[in-house]
């Protein structure tokens, strides 16, 4: 009712429709009704469906009928009205929350308002960070509402966003009087016949991400690919012609990341087995390193603890069962990440990074034009590049999960969501490193 009152106050038609709920309102609402009966006696009540309005074409819709306070599904003449708003084809905005969306659960299966844009108020809401809720929420605006400066130090939240101070927090700029020496030897075992790529992209992102030495282990058809696409990297030709079927010494690296190309095969089992053996820090994991783990889950309790798992939603739900909701998968994440002491980076539009025993992270950065394959790959050697420069397992995921996205949101600058590939983010991970500086 302020909002129609401000919109009366600079000229605007505005009509006003109340629903009733069968509660007493506030005094707040008995004050701002009595301010707006001033300006206009175009003001309705909703008691019954049969009062529902009608919704000229031309109209913009504002929905504030329920907010974060919701506490159960609408249901009775509340559904009606949203089910009536959605099927109207107008532009909506909703204030605060679409009425009907839980704040900090699951609303798969209720009725929600589908807005075109929320208008919300000074932090992001969990809800907002759910691909679930892509269909209601549109586009979100987070608007500054004046709360004490102090206030927001003396909360602790669960889930902290990955934006650029804090990732700027965790960087270490480089010396005058630094050597390769200093920035980690990286390996990285990966590989097979025809997917060759997966391990160029990864090379080269780890390297673009300023490793100091990178040693590929790679299958012998991979050769003469990797030593023309990435001739900054070393080459080990492991048993195998096709695919790897064992690993040599992995003593003298700093960190190493197995997965990318690797294909799906028995042999993996023992070839983890044997990286688990020989490196006892932590490492990253990817593809089809995760899958061959959720074939054979006694190698989940081998995994080095400290060590980065980047699964996708399948490859996610392989590993550690379906969800019903993201709700619910961001909760076994979190769960899973402290009973084997891992960091679990759960990739999507908002990548989530379960930490054991500290809080969790949602990162800001990415677009759509990321639903690609090879950027989990170009993501596997920047986490590599970092962990094996002396960051620790949760400052890796942060800044390689926030650079990679944020590369990709300067190369696309260039091109449409569409056109996107992973090597034009590759080309762009140097100027989003810059930033940080």
């Amino acid at each position: 009712m302020a909002l129609a009152r401000l919109f009366l106050q600079s000229g605007r038609s505005v009509s006003v429709y109340i629903l009733e709920t069968g509660s007493k309102n506030s005094p707040d609402f008995q004050t701002n009704l009595t301010h707006l009966r001033e300006l206009s006696s175009s003001i309705h009540f909703i008691p019954e469906p049969a009062v529902i309005p009608s919704l000229p074409g031309d109209t913009l819709i504002i929905d504030a009928l329920f907010g974060s306070g919701l506490n159960k599904p609408l249901d009775g003449l509340a559904a009606l009205l949203a089910e009536h708003i959605n099927g109207s084809g107008n532009e909506i905005i909703s204030i605060d929350l679409p009425s009907g969306l839980f704040a900090n659960k699951s609303s798969v299966g209720n009725t929600v308002i589908k807005a075109d844009r929320v208008l919300s108020f000074q932090c992001y809401k969990l809800a907002f960070m759910m691909a679930e809720n892509a269909r209601w929420i549109g586009q979100v605006h987070i608007l500054d509402i004046g709360l004490h400066p102090g206030f927001l130090q003396n909360i602790t939240p669960d889930h902290i966003l990955l934006e650029r101070l804090l990732i700027k927090s965790f960087f270490k700029k480089r010396g005058l009087f630094t050597h390769k020496g200093n920035f980690g030897h990286a390996a990285l075992i990966a590989g097979s016949y025809g997917m060759m790529g997966a391990v160029e992209l990864a090379a080269s992102a780890c390297m673009r991400s300023g490793v100091g030495k990178l040693t590929c282990h790679i299958p012998a058809c991979g050769y003469t690919i990797m030593q023309l696409a990435v001739p900054e990297a070393m080459c080990i030709t492991e048993e195998g012609a096709d695919h790897i079927e064992s690993v040599s010494s992995l003593e003298k690296y700093e960190a190493i990341a197995v997965g990318p190309g690797l294909g799906l095969r028995k042999s993996n089992v023992e070839l983890l087995e044997n990286c688990f053996r020989q490196h006892s820090k932590p490492m990253v994991l990817d593809a089809d390193a995760l899958n061959t783990i959720a074939e054979w889950p006694m190698l989940l309790t081998l995994i080095p603890q400290g060590s980065i798992l980047t699964p996708h939603i399948k490859e996610f739900e392989r590993l550690f069962g379906k969800s019903n909701n993201d709700f619910e998968r961001i909760q076994i994440a979190i769960e899973k990440a402290n009973a084997l002491q891992l960091v679990i980076v759960l990739k999507g539009h908002h990548t989530f990074i379960a930490v054991p025993g500290q809080q969790s992270f949602f990162n800001t950065t990415g677009n759509p034009g990321m639903a690609k394959a090879g950027y989990g790959d170009l993501l596997t050697g920047m986490l590599l590049a970092f962990l094996a420069q002396g960051y620790t397992p949760v400052q890796s995921a942060c800044i390689a999960v926030f650079l990679h996205g944020r590369a990709a949101d300067l190369a696309v600058t260039e091109t449409a969501f569409e056109a996107l590939l992973p090597s034009d983010c590759l080309k762009c991970i140097g100027m989003s490193i810059r930033e940080l500086y």
